[in-house]
């Protein structure tokens, strides 16, 4: 008899309130090794709200968050992300004063936990610069390395956030709406990013856009069980 495979993330009854208003309610999501998926809902549904639960930006109620077998409910963010866990954001995080190339730099200094060094000119480490355009390379932003991210077009921001995630070296990739803000003729950019992405990591897309959720790669099964709830909305009986 074969063995179920561990998940790469599993999320049990996650249950959120802001005061007395539920905003996410028995939340349960497998997410094996290798998917694609999506988790779809309308603005204000409470999407990114599970997506901080999940990544630890906010604190379930109740519930557990599990990274391949291991309960990381209670660990922080930053724990979460050198186990694995990376996600991208709804409204974008860069350091826009800072290039494309400077933005790698930092994130792959995090990673490895020499961050404090990198007010030197990034190009002082040979080893961090070559795993850096290593990343925009695959993501076809090389001809940007040396631009300020601020002088891209928005929808290349959204790939370089992308690079960025990867640079943690995720088990398992949540992309927070990744097209929004996006031009509809540039979001295939952003499809095509993923399709390309290594096989074996995990990615889970939020997303209310159904053009942008029909064109996503399918790949192994996500079984999801969601209620969740804007603030705006009234409890369901």
């Amino acid at each position: 008899m074969t063995a179920t495979p561990t998940p790469a993330l599993e999320v049990q009854g996650l249950n959120r309130a802001f005061g007395a208003l539920p905003v996410t309610r028995d939340v349960s999501l497998t997410l094996q090794k290798g998917a694609r998926r999506a988790l779809i809902g309308p603005n204000g549904a409470g999407k990114t709200t599970l997506v901080n639960l999940i990544t630890g930006a906010l604190k379930p109620n109740s519930g557990r968050v599990l990274l391949n077998g291991e309960d990381i409910t209670n660990v922080s963010q930053t724990v979460r992300a050198r186990r694995g866990l990376a996600r991208t954001f709804q409204i974008n995080q860069l350091f826009r004063g800072l290039t494309v190339l400077e933005n790698l730099g930092l994130t792959i200094g995090e990673r490895d936990g020499h961050a404090n060094n990198m007010w030197r000119p990034i190009g002082i480490n040979r080893v961090v610069l070559d795993e850096a355009l290593d990343y925009l390379d695959a993501l076809r932003l090389t001809g940007d390395a040396l631009k300020l991210v601020r002088e891209l077009p928005y929808g290349r921001q959204r790939l370089v956030e992308i690079a960025i995630a990867l640079a943690q070296k995720p088990r398992v990739l949540l992309l927070d709406e990744p097209a929004a803000g996006v031009p509809s003729s540039e979001s295939h950019l952003i499809l095509d990013v993923v399709d390309r992405l290594d096989p074996d990591i995990a990615i889970l897309i939020i997303e209310h856009d159904m053009d942008v959720v029909y064109r996503l790669p399918r790949r192994s099964p996500c079984w999801c069980r969601a209620r969740c709830w804007s603030k705006a909305r009234p409890t369901p009986s």
